[in-house]
């Protein structure tokens, strides 16, 4: 009897020991309402270890088919709970998954490596990700949802460097438009529709996101921010058109509209430079040298008019050129091989949050809406990988991840730009006129010929 009871404790002491050494995993969708597409759906995921963590958990960014999954930018959360008479240490993270069509999703199966202590000793090991599903609603007649933007409290707002309604050909006027918006993230905001306004030149730059950002009362948000510069290029009345902006509130299950008001703008014409000569006046009959003195006077005086009027006119237009000159080099560095350059030298030497944010940049300019979009079009494995490096560095538990290769990111995203412009190749053009007229023929025929 003494010896079975015995191997009883025995089995018991070790069944508890294995039990206390095995990590776990928690997961729970935090939405628990209605989900429509374009919603975005946060997942918290919980690992905990026996007594405590000897290196942090690596939690994996994975794919899922029809939807968009991220890390989200907050910090992890430190947990203790005592489980059995057993403590453990825990990890939360959260991820955001933006689902684009309606259906049941579930997270896959993942793997996580972690390091912890066991018996005062540092081991390695593993947790298995539980699977969580969640249901994105449909229209009632079974049709394809149309993918709308989903948050909460959404406001927007729009502000003028200067009065529209008193403005001068050649002035420049700028547009500030700022969208604010809880429960998503800035970079699934899509972009604000400017509409083309009548008697202006218009210039965008690119906008500027964050997150984090304070709302009215305790509640913080995310923020896209565009500008806009309108330049007039004739006088008269004209209008800066309203901006309609469509999404989903996720409170009422409702689809909104923010709108802006159209704003009227007047432009007056510009100070012509004065360009009359003085009238003639007639001869003087008493004599031909007080004629010439005269006449000498009128043509020193109306120089000096001419003189004072075309530095009036230049004092005039100064500012309107450089405000020019200001706009179009906006221009250029908005441009997408002015992105692109700043991001190829940001990826050899700048920290992964400046690679981030110079690449979010560029696959704006080159007309995605965010980088997951970008990868999802690019469907290039080397993009796909070393993007999923990048943002595991970033978003990682763990800050300085090994596993980002920049030699490989910048050639990965050189090998798809090279492939997605595809230039076309034409002959140049001979600054020498030919000799033989039907021989120069022949030579635009068969330019001609290439170019098409």
């Amino acid at each position: 009897m003494m010896m079975l009871r015995a191997i009883i404790a025995f089995w018991l002491a070790l069944g508890s020991i294995a039990y206390a050494a095995e990590p776990f995993t928690r997961a729970a969708v935090e939405d628990k309402g209605r989900i429509v597409p374009g919603q975005q759906v946060r997942i918290t995921v919980e690992i905990f270890v026996p007594d405590f963590f000897t290196s942090p958990p690596q939690f994996p960014l994975f794919d899922l088919p029809d939807a968009i999954v991220t890390l989200s930018g907050e910090r992890a959360q430190n947990m203790v709970e005592t489980i059995d008479g057993v403590q453990y240490s825990g990890i939360r993270r959260t991820y955001a998954v933006v689902p684009e069509a309606a259906g049941t999703f579930t997270l896959p199966p993942a793997v996580i490596t972690l390091g912890y202590s066991q018996d005062g000793k540092p081991v390695s090991g593993q947790a298995v990700l539980q699977q969580v599903s969640f249901t994105v609603a449909g229209t009632p007649d079974g049709a394809t949802p149309t993918l709308i933007f989903a948050a909460r409290d959404l406001t927007i707002s729009q502000s003028f460097d200067r009065d529209p309604s008193a403005l001068t050909v050649g002035d420049a006027v700028v547009r500030t438009i700022t969208l604010f918006a809880e429960d998503t993230q800035a970079m699934m905001i899509p972009a604000i529709p400017v509409l083309a306004t009548k008697g202006f030149k218009q210039y965008s730059k690119s906008p500027q996101i964050a997150d984090g950002v304070a709302g009215e009362g305790r509640t913080t948000g995310s923020t896209r921010t565009d500008t806009i510069t309108y330049i007039a290029e004739a006088a008269g009345a004209f209008e800066i058109p309203a901006v309609s902006y469509p999404w989903f509130d996720i409170d009422t299950q409702a689809n909104e509209v923010a709108t802006l008001p159209a704003t009227p703008v007047k432009v007056a014409p510009s100070v012509p430079a004065a360009t009359e000569l003085a009238p003639r006046l007639a001869q003087d009959h008493h004599g031909t040298q007080t004629w010439l003195s005269k006449r000498v006077v009128l043509l020193v005086a109306a120089a000096i008019v001419g003189l004072l009027a075309a530095g009036y006119a230049m004092f005039r237009l100064l500012p309107r050129i450089g405000r020019k000159v200001l706009a179009l080099r906006d221009v250029r560095r908005s441009s997408e091989p002015r992105k692109f350059k700043l991001l190829i030298g940001s990826i050899q030497s700048d920290n992964p949050v400046a690679i981030y944010r110079h690449l979010d940049d560029w696959v704006r300019s080159a007309g995605y809406g965010s980088i997951a979009v970008w990868v999802s079009a690019a469907a290039d494995e080397g993009v796909s990988r070393q993007t999923g490096k990048l943002e595991s560095e970033l978003f990682g538990a763990e800050r300085d991840h090994p596993a980002f290769d920049r030699a490989a990111f910048t050639q990965a995203v050189l090998t798809w730009r090279k492939k997605a412009r595809k230039p076309e190749r034409t002959l140049p053009a001979s600054p020498l006129p030919e000799l033989n007229p039907h021989s120069g023929l022949r030579a635009v025929n068969r330019t001609a010929g290439r170019a098409g």
